[in-house]
């Protein structure tokens, strides 16, 4: 049998400064548009705003 979809979905947040990406989940319900979050960049060791990727 398939898994019904549920509300909560794995998306995958990439830098706007490097190619680094987090992988991250989100609520469907609560977060209908594509979201914007500032987290820390390992690669250039400073926080930096990532954005949902498709």
């Amino acid at each position: 049998m398939a898994k019904k979809k549920g509300v909560r979905i794995v998306i995958k947040m990439r830098s706007t400064e490097s190619a680094h990406t987090y992988l991250t989940e989100k609520s469907r319900r609560n977060d209908p548009n594509r979201i914007e979050l500032r987290k820390y960049d390992p690669t250039l060791r400073r926080h930096v705003v990532y954005r949902e990727q498709k």
